[in-house]
């Protein structure tokens, strides 16, 4: 009956507004590595929501006064609004993960660019050799995943190239492997006096040598993720590549006011599951006994370009000299290509649990 279908609309939209306070309270007492995801996706529903409504102030009262004449009177705001609960719905499944089939691996630098240099080693060359060996560990073990790589040899695909690469392969993940290093240390070493003449006056000063020392205490392992301040280059790329957004013709009008709305729902979608998978890497380094430096937001150029989730995978401390000898070894270069993969899988599994 219509009396019906009125009181399952107000209870849809009282759902809605209940949701978020009890997400909010959730999260602090259960560890889900997806409470980031559900929280993000949420909440820019809840302004699409409000963008629909228009006075967000005005339909609260009277949605909240708990009046029923209120029911009929906005009958069409109601169906309006519901028709979103359930046309909407599926895309935040869908943006949430649509199924992991094909993953870039990037390995950073190359080429002429040879990234960080510790006493033996430089960066290019451990990011192809893990890329190389994470990639044949997917391949292996993942056998409806297809491997993409930015580069197999010493070459250097510009950023641009790297971004072209994932978005005409239209990939599901964008996995970016790079070595850390820190700026080092001064140090000031007292070597004596010298005259000077100042103000017709003999004084001494001191005399000071300065040595840089290259080599680093730090260590770990730590994932980066795109800044939100990037955002919008990410939504660039996303509207130049509407294949992975959605596969109906024009969905991506930028001349229809919903496309914003659209690209803000993908867009926290891709930051969320970054954060996931970000977060399973970071375990399984934790879980070798490497030191845990978090998952980390920053403005990556080679994260914003593509239009998928991405990370950028910092390895280790090429000028700590005993990570850049454990990242050069046979166990070192297996254990964290291994850290990668397993992350990657416990990523894929979340995703596709439903």
């Amino acid at each position: 009956s219509l009396e019906a279908f009125e009181v399952f609309c107000f209870v849809a939209t009282f759902f809605c507004c209940a949701l978020d306070s009890f997400t909010k309270k959730m999260q602090k007492i259960i560890n889900n590595p997806k409470k980031e995801l559900i929280l993000q996706n949420f909440k820019v529903f809840l302004g699409f929501v409000c963008m629909v409504i228009g006075d967000k102030n005005k339909y609260s009262k009277l949605i909240f006064k708990n009046k029923p004449i209120l029911l009929t009177k906005y009958m069409k705001f109601y169906i309006k609004l519901f028709l979103y609960l359930i046309g909407f719905s599926p895309m935040v499944v869908f943006a949430s993960g649509k199924g992991l089939h094909k993953i870039v691996i990037d390995a950073g630098h190359g080429g002429s660019d040879a990234g960080a240099g510790g006493k033996f080693s430089h960066e290019k060359d451990l990011t192809l050799e893990i890329s190389l060996r994470l990639g044949a560990l997917i391949e292996k073990n993942m056998k409806n995943v297809e491997v993409i790589y930015t580069r197999t040899t010493d070459i250097y695909p510009s950023l641009k190239e790297r971004h072209r690469i994932a978005n005409q392969a239209n990939a599901d993940l964008f996995v970016s492997i790079h070595i850390n290093s820190s700026k080092g240390s001064t140090e000031r070493i007292f070597e004596g006096y010298k005259t000077i003449k100042k103000k017709k006056k003999r004084v001494q000063v001191p005399i000071y040598r300065v040595i840089h020392h290259h080599e680093t205490t730090a260590s770990g392992t730590e994932v980066q993720i795109l800044g939100l301040h990037r955002a919008g280059q990410k939504a660039s790329a996303m509207t130049s590549n509407t294949d992975n957004v959605e596969e109906e013709v024009g969905m991506l009008d930028m001349n229809d006011p919903q496309t914003a709305i659209i690209i803000a729902q993908y867009l926290q979608a891709f930051q969320g599951n970054s954060v996931l998978l970000g977060t399973y890497i970071q375990q399984e380094f934790t879980s070798q006994g490497r030191t845990d430096r978090g998952v980390k937001q920053m403005g990556l150029e080679v994260l914003a370009g593509s239009a998928m989730p991405g990370v950028l995978v910092e390895c280790g401390f090429i000028n700590n000299p005993s990570e850049e000898e454990y990242m050069n070894s046979e166990v070192g270069l297996n254990e964290i290509s291994r850290a990668i993969f397993n992350g990657i899988r416990a990523y894929k599994a979340e995703i596709e649990k439903n």
